[in-house]
């Protein structure tokens, strides 16, 4: 596991070349809050919008996540850990007037662009709203 990517994992690329190709323009694995282990994987700064794609074993998906039989308090612990702190940090982003959108790395990542563009769009400064036609 200590090979596992941190970030450029095969659903985030297929995200943002989906947004790219929807003309959608942003950074990629950006801090946004002071502490700069906290990195949002697609930053859309003006438009204040956070996409953290998150990892079925990692944050604990609802449909997906299995516990390992070894070490497995060790790793209940830290899959735990892992979903308070996404809370904190999606609490902290939007007191902080951020949009978050969390997607889960098996969902169809076309249905997941199109509430991320919605979500950019609707937040967008009116000024940047040119090529929203």
């Amino acid at each position: 596991m200590a090979h596992t990517e941190r970030r450029d994992t095969k659903p985030e690329v297929e995200l943002r070349r989906i947004l790219h190709a929807r003309g959608l323009r942003f950074r990629v694995d950006r801090p946004i809050l002071l502490d700069r282990r906290r990195r949002a994987d697609v930053v859309f700064g003006p438009a204040r919008v956070a996409v953290f794609v998150d990892g079925c074993f990692w944050h604990g998906c609802p449909e997906h996540a299995t516990w390992p039989t070894s070490d497995a308090e060790f790793w209940r612990e830290k899959i735990i850990a892992n979903k308070s702190r996404d809370r904190n940090t999606d609490s902290q982003l939007e007191g902080a007037g951020w949009h978050v959108e969390r997607v889960w790395e098996h969902e169809v990542m076309e249905v997941a662009a199109g509430r991320i563009e919605v979500a950019v769009r609707s937040c967008r400064p009116p000024d940047r709203l040119r090529d929203s036609m």
